[in-house]
């Protein structure tokens, strides 16, 4: 059984071939150059790792990108213009936040830890 949150592209941990649907699901989050690295492939839990660390970079530059927008922006665009880009942050900091507990979650799987649903 999958606990709540968990990707609807990766099946459930312990069905056939689960992961092998991880590993293409992670690779599709990654950096396309590092489908180049046999390793990664060949030891998921690795790649869930790496995985990991690039969804917390970009939430660290999305969250800079937000804090700075407004003064990188103030002289070349409008207030309408600056007020999209700050929306368009937003928005990609609230589903970053998805994506890396959807990570979070395969790579605890990964790691052998399983979601138990408690009464």
């Amino acid at each position: 059984m999958a606990p709540p949150g968990w990707p609807r592209q990766v099946r459930p941990p312990d069905a056939p071939d689960w992961e092998a649907t991880a590993a293409s699901w992670l690779l599709d989050l990654c950096p396309p150059d590092y489908r180049r690295f046999p390793g990664l492939r060949r030891h998921v839990v690795v790649l869930a790792r790496f995985a990991v660390l690039h969804v917390e970079a970009q939430q660290l530059a999305t969250r800079r990108g937000l804090s700075e927008i407004r003064g990188d922006l103030r002289d070349v665009a409008s207030e309408a213009v600056v007020l999209a880009a700050v929306q368009t942050f937003q928005l990609e900091d609230a589903r970053l936040q998805g994506v890396r507990r959807e990570v979070g979650l395969v790579e605890d799987a990964l790691r052998g830890r399983r979601y138990r649903v408690r009464m």
